[in-house]
């Protein structure tokens, strides 16, 4: 929330805006007075890494009733604010759209009273409202991600991977409760993130009989050597006739039947709290500037709205709609309706429980259909968190579709030496969790040993291959597509899921892996910035990874708070690097004393780190002075983020999928082989805006700056300007193709005659 609460600030100053506080929520507009303070810019320094809220919030009845609201609107026209961003949950967004309809009535009773006059109630007369969903059970309907899921989830993950051990240790079954009282995702989601072994949500009960399903299935891992059980359920549990499930419930049952000895760990309100994650800070900022823009365009006939997102695009969504879909899906598990509950939750809510449902239960061997394909799966290029996750869904994916699982170690060298196996379901559990590549990558491509891989496709009759990696893998791919000509063997269907932490690879907007390299970054800065809270006048200077590709310099600057990013797709000069200079020297006399910059590894040939580091140091002598860090290889590390490891088994499973259809079309029973060799039979699996795209490698070629192994174009750099703002420096912030209700295409222009209370 509090990054939200920074970005509203920030850009309503920097737009000339009025911009006020109003502490402990709807209670503060009630009550008034101290609650309701006009914010500075200094106000929402050093908050972006602070859990929780620092404008405090609260839960108030008075709000409930009119006289409550005739209150609050008379504090607001006091202070002549006519613009409210309301950060909260459905609650919070129902009530503040009932206090918009009610205000030329609850004017006209001001009027009345004698507390305000006719020219007030005329320059006042309409109240814009803007929502943004802060709430941890992301149990809003409208929006992809609310605004705390993400980090919510990162608690229950470091949660669970910590059981994991001790629970190995001891072979134990552990049954962990999360929050989610009328909403499963955050249970469903940790599940599918960890591999657990059984879940209970709210929209999709239990079938009759559950209990006996359940304890076979417990009873059929540990007879396969696995020495732990994670049992994941969200509070708000109920079986099909809407009767509670709890954990106790659970673990009577284990215990009874199995004889297992068996944990109950409530997570509880560990969830709420915490450091927020990366993607919660960029995904608040962007919508905090967005509800910025909104406010400033509306008019008294556009709906109230809320800032959502959807795919990787801000949209704006009309509240009631969002708020009156959110209350139909508990409408229909009231009644028993669980389908259309999931149905109602969204397309990304459907999609996780029917992939956990595919990876967790197995078919048993006399009811699994076989194919007669064998499909290889290798991973490519420096390893990446969450490409095991990767390869664990597309090993069960393909195993459950009837093929015949390969596993190649080492990419194309293991390839061309023969290191290739069956590898079957059993063999990848455990692997979401896991950093690094448990497969081994390396960097060789295909090209020079065509023959050699081909002889291997032959000897080992493999049908389709699977390449998890980066920008090496997206070359590899394309190499063996040209190889085509020469080979029928790689005349094969064929399909890249993009792993790499530099976010590099065309044809895609996010990589497996980037999110984790995102974390370690942020969380590494956030440290440095704490250090040199006892060290007044301090500039760091960082250096990131990502190649010649600004990504992770960009958005961590942005989840961060860094002051300015340099990056090879942004050029600079000397210029620039005076002025950011004179710009931390003016930061320095503010109650601020502390600078942060960011610089991509490749971003210049001659300024490099050190010379940066010299420059700051030698033109800021007296000022500040500096210090440099390379945070090299500690980004590649590490246990996958949620993120990674859930877009990493949905993209593999997808890839999958594809490869299955690919296989149906493309064999010739005549021969009794397959034969691919048209371009979409060669593609790389990429998220596009809103939806994961199959795009024919080749067609790719024309999007790719193959000496600088970048796109040509990349949708992050719009958010660049974001940064800058929210750092204070002046920069054109175009709005012309901002995500909202479609009748908006202005430039945003400055107004000083706003008033934005928050």
């Amino acid at each position: 929330m509090n990054a939200a609460v920074r970005a509203v600030v920030r850009m309503g100053i920097y737009v000339g805006a009025k911009v006020y506080f109003i502490h402990e929520g709807y209670q503060g507009m009630v009550d008034g007075g101290k609650y309701i303070v006009e914010a500075n810019w200094q106000d929402v320094s050093s908050i972006l890494q602070v859990g929780g809220t620092v404008i405090g919030s609260a839960r108030c009845k008075e709000f409930r009733t009119r006289e409550g609201r005739l209150r609050a609107a008379n504090n607001l026209i006091q202070h002549g604010i006519t613009n409210l961003c309301v950060i909260g949950g459905d609650g919070s967004l129902t009530g503040a759209n009932l206090f918009r309809e009610e205000w030329q009535g609850l004017l006209q009773e001001l009027i009345q009273q004698g507390k305000i006059d006719h020219a007030a109630a005329q320059k006042y007369s309409h109240l814009n409202i803007v929502g943004m969903v802060g709430s941890i059970d992301n149990d809003f309907c409208g929006t992809d991600m609310t605004i705390g899921t993400d980090s919510a989830l990162h608690r229950i993950i470091e949660v669970v991977d910590a059981i994991m051990t001790t629970a190995q240790s001891h072979q134990r079954t552990f049954v962990l409760e999360v929050m989610g009282r009328h909403c499963g995702y955050l249970a469903l989601v940790s599940a599918l993130a960890c591999g657990a072994d059984w879940v209970f949500i709210p929209e999709s009960p239990p079938a009759d009989g559950w209990e006996d399903q359940m304890c076979q299935k417990l009873s059929e891992n540990r007879a396969q050597k696995k020495r732990l059980n994670i049992i994941i359920i969200s509070e708000g549990a109920i079986d099909c006739y809407n009767k509670p499930i709890t954990s106790d419930l659970i673990k009577d049952l284990v215990v009874k039947r199995l004889g297992f000895d068996t944990r109950v760990t409530i997570l509880g309100h560990v969830q709420r709290g915490g450091t927020p994650s990366a993607f919660d800070r960029i995904l608040a900022s962007r919508m905090g500037v967005e509800a910025v823009v909104a406010l400033l365009e509306a008019s008294p006939e556009t709906p109230a709205c809320v800032v959502s997102l959807s795919g990787n695009q801000a949209i704006r969504v009309p509240l009631m709609e969002c708020v009156q879909m959110t209350q139909e899906v508990q409408k229909a598990m009231d009644e028993g309706r669980f389908d259309a509950a999931v149905k109602l939750r969204g397309r990304s809510f459907e999609n996780n429980l029917r992939i956990y449902k595919l990876l967790v239960h197995k078919k048993p061997d006399n009811e699994q259909t076989r194919s007669k394909f064998n499909v290889a799966v290798l991973n490519v290029g420096a390893p990446a968190a969450g490409m095991n996750a990767a390869v664990r869904s597309a090993v069960r994916t393909g195993i459950s579709q009837g093929h015949t699982m390969l596993a190649v170690s080492d990419g194309f060298e293991g390839f061309i030496k023969g290191q290739i196996k069956e590898i079957k379901w059993g063999d990848v559990g455990g692997w979401t969790g896991q950093g690094g590549s448990l497969l081994g990558t390396k960097r060789t491509l295909p090209t020079k040993n065509a023959e050699a891989i081909a002889e291997r496709i032959r000897l080992h009759n493999i049908s389709a291959l699977l390449l998890i990696g980066g920008f090496e893998a997206y070359l590899g791919l394309l190499e063996l597509s040209a190889a085509r000509a020469k080979y029928d063997e790689f005349c094969i269907p064929m399909v890249m899921v993009p792993a790499t932490v530099s976010n590099n690879v065309p044809g895609s907007d996010f990589s497996i892996g980037a999110d984790t390299a995102l974390n370690a970054i942020t969380d590494t800065c956030d440290r440095i910035k704490q250090s040199a809270s006892g060290t007044k006048r301090r500039v760091f200077i960082i250096e990131t990874m990502g190649g010649y590709c600004g990504y992770l310099a960009s958005m961590s600057g942005l989840s961060a708070g860094a002051d300015v990013a340099y990056i090879f797709e942004e050029k600079f000069d000397i210029r620039e690097l005076q002025s950011n200079v004179e710009h931390l020297t003016e930061k320095m006399k503010t109650s601020v004393q502390r600078g942060l910059v960011l610089r991509n590894e490749n971003c210049s040939e001659n300024y490099t780190t050190d010379f940066i580091y010299q420059l700051y140091s030698e033109e800021g002598k007296g000022v500040f002075d500096c210090r440099k860090n390379v945070l090299g290889h500690m980004q590649q590390g590490g246990s996958p983020s949620p993120f990674d490891r859930n877009f990493g088994t949905k993209i593999s499973a997808k890839a999958m999928q594809w490869i299955t259809n690919k296989l149906t079309e493309t064999y010739r029973q005549d021969e009794g082989r397959v034969f691919a060799n048209s371009e979409d039979t060669a593609c790389v699996l990429g998220m596009r805006r809103r939806t994961l795209v199959f795009q024919p490698v080749l067609e790719l070629q024309d999007e790719t700056d193959f000496k600088h192994r970048i796109p040509k174009e990349q949708w992050w750099l719009k958010l660049r300007p974001l940064m800058k703002i929210l750092a204070k420096y002046k920069a054109s912030f175009d709005v012309s193709d901002a995500g909202q209700m479609e009748h908006v295409n202005r430039r945003l222009t400055q107004d000083p005659h706003h008033f934005i209370a928050i």
